[in-house]
């Protein structure tokens, strides 16, 4: 069963089974949200945003157009996507470059994602990182601008090093 917090602003009908919104979150009409996710509180996803299956999105979260989430994504809190390399008022692009965060990828807290961007399937972005070119598959990137400092085994757990 859905649950939505009677709190939240979600006019879109595509939300998946046994996925829950928390309070003073908004979702736009044209999101999909895939099965057994949880949109914590305080977050806003636009129209053309898609997220897949068991994606956790952290409190502060905002998903501009464009952005893909895969199943099994972790979204720490407060990490900030952006969907314009040359943002100006009342001007916007003919279509908002795609950024993608592959199946199991994992955002820390605080990070930073440039547009049009691939986050690698189990990559793992360190808290307060700042991402300004794609991360390859089970990458751990940390740092400003982020950067690879090792590499982790396809399905083991990320351990400290």
């Amino acid at each position: 069963m859905t649950r939505i917090h009677a709190l939240a602003d979600v006019q879109s009908t595509d939300i998946g089974a046994d996925t829950q919104v928390w309070q003073f979150t908004v979702v736009l009409k044209g999101a999909r949200i895939g099965a057994q996710c949880n949109i914590n509180a305080h977050c806003f996803i636009e129209n053309d945003v898609v997220i897949g299956d068991q994606v956790t999105v952290k409190c502060g979260n905002y998903l501009w157009d464009g952005l893909r989430v895969a199943d099994r994504v972790f979204i720490g809190p407060n990490v900030t996507f952006t969907n314009d390399m040359y943002p100006r008022s009342k001007q916007y692009p003919g279509e908002f470059p795609q950024t993608v965060l592959e199946e199991g990828a994992s955002i820390g807290g605080g990070a930073t994602i440039l547009p049009g961007l691939t986050i690698g399937a189990g990559a793992l972005v360190g808290a307060g990182s700042v991402v300004t070119r794609s991360v390859p598959a089970n990458a751990v990137v940390a740092g400003n601008p982020a950067r690879v400092i090792r590499y982790l085994t396809p399905g083991a757990p990320a351990t400290a090093a």
